[in-house]
C-alpha cells in the first residue's frame, strides 16, 4: 500500500526551520556582542560630519618687512553635496540661489559636475560675497537647504605690480598636479602656488589643516560640536628682494628696452665688396631693433642674497585673483596673434627671463675664459699676444681651410672708425677684458683643447662657476644652462637641433666659439651674476638665496601701512646668514688681480694704441661715472651676442659688473634681447643701478598699489624711470661696438 510521505516532509521542514532560525540566531548573536563596537561606530558616524579647517596661508614680505603677499577674508557660498545628489531638488536650490548670488544655474551645475571640488568640502557656487547677501542666505535658510556661508582668505599683493615674477600668483589644483596634491592631503577646490615663491615655498605657506566634527540630525542640521582641532596656519615668509632696489631695476630695464626700440642697427656697407654693397643687401641702411624683452639680477656677492630680479614683458599677479573672464584673460596671455600666428616667444609674459632665460653671453663670459687659461697654465699674467684683428686656427690643416669647408680664420669685433677688425696689437690678460680682444680669446679656445689632448678643460674650469648647472635659487623652474661638449652636441643632432653631421664630435672650432661665450654655450642672467660674485669674493661660489627668513605664524602689521612688524617675529627656521657654500674655486691672488683690474679698465680705461687708440669697451659709457669714495667702485664686462642670420639688430646686449668695495659688495648683471651692443644697451641699465645704489641717482619711492581696475586690463603694467639722465655716457666715432 501507498507510504504516507506527509510526517517525513514535515520533518524535513521542521528541520530546515530550526537551521535558518538557528543561522539568523547566530548571526544576531555575532551582531550584538563580536561586531557590536563596530556597528556602534558606524551608526554614530551617520549622525556625524567632519568639516576640514583650512588654514590661512603665510605671507610673504621683503627685506624691509613690505607685505608682498597677504590675505583678504571674503565670504563664499556654499552648499551641502548631500543636497545635491538628486537632480531634481539641485535643480530648484540653484534656481533659488543663483537670484541672490548672481550666478546663472547653467554654471552651478558646471561646477557640481566638473568634479574638481572637493567631495568633504561645500561646493563653492558664488566666491566673495558682501555680508547684506550673506545675512539674507541665512536667514532663509529653510527655504534653502544644505546653503552655508563659508569664510575663505583671498590672496592680495599690496604692492602689485612689483616683484610679479618672484612673489608669482595662486591658481586652482590642475588635472595635472591633482594626484600630487591630493596625495600630500590637499583637498581639490584650495587654490595653490603656481610660480614664483607662491609655488617654490607652498608647502612652508600652506600650514596644516584642521578639522570639526559635528552631530547632525536627519535632515544635516548641527545638533552639537563633537569635537574640534584647530588649523595651524602657513608660516610667513622673508624675502631677500628689496623693493627699492626692484622697483628701481625693474623701471631701468623697461624704459631702456623702450629707448632701444627707437634706435636702429646701422646695415654698413660691406668691406669684402670694396663698400660697394651692404652686408645684408635685402635690408635698408638701418633697421630698428625690436628689443622685446630682459632681465636684470641685483646680488649681494658676500652672502649670495639676491637683492632685485627684474623680468621684461612683466604681469601683474592680481590678475589672477580678480574676476576676469575669458576674453580678457585671452588677451593677457594669447596663444596666437592678430593674424592667427603662434604668439612670438619674445612677448611671452610668464617667463622670468632672470632665471628662465637661455642666452649667449657673448663677451662677459670672457673672463671665465681667462680665469681657465690662467688656472691650467695655459697662460701666466705676464704672457702677451699680438693681436693682428684675425685669428687664424693653427690645429686644421691648411689645406683642409683653404677648401672652405672648415672656417678657420676668426674676426675681431668691428671697429667703427675703420668699419674692419680691430687690431689692438700686444695684449695680455688684464688688457684683452679691457678692449675685448676676439683673437686673444680665440687663441685661448683652441690651444686649451689642443694641449690636452682635446679634452673638455675649457668646459671643467667654467663649469666651477656654476655654468651649465642649476643655481638652487628657491624659485620654480630655473634653467640649468648648457656648457657645450660632445655628449650636448650628440644630444641637440638627435633632437634636430643640429644636423648629423655637426652632431658627430666636438671640434677645436666650437672651442674657440664657446671662449667669447658663443655656440651653444646658454646661461640666464642670473648664472652670470654668480659667475661675477664668485670672481668678486675670491672664489667662493655661493647659492643664490631669495629666502631670507621663515618666521612662525602670525608675524603682526606694523603701524606703517603695508609693512609688517618684523621685530615681533619669531623664527620657524634659523636663517642661513650667509648663502650655501656650493664650492671653493682655487683662486690665487694674482689671479684675481689679473682678471679685477682688466675689468675695472673696461669701466674707467685706458684701453690700448696700435694703429690708433682704442678706448676700452665701456670707458665712453661711464665717462660720467663719479670716481673716487662718492660711487661703489667697478670692475664690469661688456656683451653682445650675435643673433639669428648674424643680423645686427638681432644682436643682444650683456653687461655684468660687481663693487670692488667690500663695504658695498653688490653684482648687477643684465641681459637685453635684440637690443644691440652691451654698452649701449645693458650696460647703461647697469650703470644707473650702481648708480642708484651709491646713492647717486634719484628713485621714486615705493608705495601701495591703486585699486586694480579689471576693466581696463589689456596690457602688461607699464613701469617707467622717472630720471633717464643715468643712461647717458660719452660717445665718439672711434670705438669698439662692444
Amino acid at each position: 500500500m501507498a507510504v504516507d510521505k506527509r510526517a517525513a516532509r514535515l520533518g524535513v521542514l521542521a528541520l530546515v526551520a530550526t537551521m535558518l532560525f538557528g543561522l539568523v540566531g547566530a548571526r544576531l548573536w555575532f551582531l550584538q556582542t563580536v561586531e557590536q563596537e563596530g556597528l556602534q561606530e558606524e551608526v554614530d558616524q551617520t549622525k556625524r560630519r567632519t568639516v576640514p579647517l583650512l588654514p590661512e596661508r603665510g605671507r610673504i614680505f621683503d627685506a624691509d618687512g613690505r607685505i608682498l603677499a597677504d590675505n583678504e577674508r571674503v565670504l563664499t557660498v556654499g552648499i551641502d553635496w548631500e543636497v545635491l545628489r538628486s537632480e531634481s531638488n539641485r535643480t530648484e536650490l540653484f534656481s533659488r540661489v543663483s537670484g541672490w548670488v548672481g550666478v546663472p544655474v547653467e554654471e552651478m551645475e558646471r561646477r557640481f559636475q566638473s568634479q574638481v571640488y572637493s567631495p568633504f568640502l561645500p561646493m563653492p557656487v558664488a566666491e566673495d560675497i558682501d555680508e547684506r547677501t550673506a545675512a539674507t542666505l541665512l536667514e532663509r535658510v529653510e527655504d534653502l537647504p544644505g546653503v552655508q556661508i563659508i569664510e575663505e582668505a583671498r590672496r592680495v599683493y599690496p604692492y602689485a605690480p612689483l616683484a610679479s615674477h618672484v612673489v608669482g600668483y595662486m591658481g586652482s589644483i590642475t588635472a595635472e598636479t591633482k594626484d600630487a596634491y591630493v596625495g600630500d592631503g590637499y583637498f581639490l577646490n584650495e587654490r595653490v602656488g603656481q610660480f614664483g615663491i607662491e609655488a617654490s615655498m607652498e608647502r612652508e605657506l600652506h600650514g596644516q589643516w584642521g578639522y570639526v566634527v559635528y552631530e547632525v540630525d536627519k535632515s544635516s542640521r548641527i545638533v552639537r560640536e563633537i569635537e574640534r582641532v584647530p588649523a595651524i596656519n602657513g608660516n610667513d615668509i622673508q624675502l631677500t628682494i628689496d623693493l627699492d632696489q626692484q622697483q628701481y631695476a625693474e623701471q631701468a630695464l623697461e624704459s631702456q628696452l623702450k629707448l632701444r626700440r627707437l634706435a636702429t642697427a646701422r646695415n654698413g656697407l660691406d668691406p669684402e665688396t670694396n663698400f660697394v654693397e651692404r652686408f645684408f643687401p635685402e635690408y635698408p641702411e638701418e633697421v630698428p631693433f625690436k628689443a622685446p624683452a630682459g632681465a636684470v639680477v641685483v646680488q649681494n656677492w658676500e652672502n649670495g642674497h639676491i637683492v632685485a630680479l627684474a623680468s621684461y614683458p612683466t604681469f601683474d599677479n592680481r590678475w589672477f585673483e580678480s574676476d576676469l573672464g575669458g576674453g580678457k584673460f585671452e588677451q593677457l596671455f594669447p596663444a596666437v596673434d592678430e593674424f592667427g600666428d603662434p604668439i612670438d616667444p619674445d612677448e611671452s609674459i610668464l617667463v622670468n627671463r632672470a632665471i628662465q632665460g637661455r642666452y649667449n653671453l657673448g663677451s662677459t663670459f670672457k673672463p671665465f675664459t681667462a680665469y681657465a687659461a690662467l688656472s691650467t697654465g695655459l697662460m701666466g699674467v705676464n704672457d702677451y699676444y699680438t693681436d693682428e684683428g684675425t685669428y687664424r686656427m693653427t690645429s686644421i690643416d691648411q689645406d683642409r681651410c683653404n677648401s672652405g669647408l672648415v672656417r678657420c680664420v676668426f674676426k675681431n669685433a668691428t671697429c667703427s672708425g675703420t668699419g674692419r677688425p680691430c687690431v689692438y696689437g700686444s695684449v695680455d690678460v688684464e688688457t684683452a677684458l679691457a678692449v675685448s680682444s676676439d683673437a686673444f680669446f680665440y687663441r685661448i679656445g683652441e690651444n686649451i683643447m689642443v694641449e690636452n689632448d682635446f679634452g673638455p678643460v675649457l668646459q671643467e674650469q667654467v663649469r666651477l662657476f656654476g655654468f651649465g648647472e642649476d643655481t638652487g635659487i628657491a624659485l620654480p623652474f630655473e634653467f640649468d644652462g648648457t656648457v657645450p661638449d660632445k655628449e650636448l652636441k650628440a644630444r641637440y643632432a638627435e633632437l634636430g637641433v643640429i644636423s648629423e653631421a655637426e652632431g658627430q664630435d666636438y671640434y677645436t672650432g666650437d672651442n674657440v666659439q664657446l671662449s667669447i661665450g658663443q655656440g651653444l654655450l646658454s646661461a640666464s642672467p642670473l648664472h652670470l651674476a654668480t659667475g661675477y660674485s664668485t670672481l668678486a669674493n675670491g672664489g667662493f661660489v655661493l647659492k643664490p638665496e631669495i629666502v631670507k627668513a621663515i618666521y612662525q605664524p602670525g608675524v603682526p602689521d606694523s603701524v606703517e601701512p603695508g609693512f609688517a612688524d618684523i621685530a615681533q617675529a619669531q623664527f620657524a627656521v634659523e636663517p642661513n646668514v650667509r648663502g650655501d657654500l656650493v664650492r671653493q674655486i682655487p683662486f690665487p691672488q694674482e689671479f684675481k688681480d689679473e682678471i679685477t683690474t682688466g675689468l675695472q679698465r673696461v669701466i674707467y680705461g685706458p684701453g690700448t694704441t696700435s694703429d690708433y687708440y682704442h678706448s676700452t669697451t665701456g670707458e665712453k659709457l661711464f665717462y660720467y661715472y663719479p670716481r673716487g669714495s662718492e660711487a661703489i667702485p667697478l670692475a664690469g664686462k661688456t656683451g653682445t651676442a650675435q643673433g639669428r642670420n648674424n643680423y645686427p639688430w638681432n644682436d643682444s646686449s650683456a653687461f655684468a659688473a660687481y663693487s670692488t668695495d667690500a663695504e658695498r659688495p653688490y653684482t648687477v648683471s643684465a641681459y637685453l634681447e635684440k637690443a644691440g651692443y652691451g654698452s649701449q644697451a645693458a650696460g647703461p641699465v647697469v650703470k644707473c643701478i650702481f648708480m642708484q645704489l651709491s646713492g647717486l641717482a634719484p628713485a621714486d619711492p615705493v608705495v601701495l598699489s591703486d585699486p586694480l581696475d579689471t576693466n581696463s586690463i589689456f596690457a602688461a603694467p607699464e613701469n617707467d624711470l622717472t630720471d633717464q639722465s643715468c643712461y647717458a655716457g660719452r660717445y665718439s666715432a672711434v670705438s669698439t661696438t662692444e
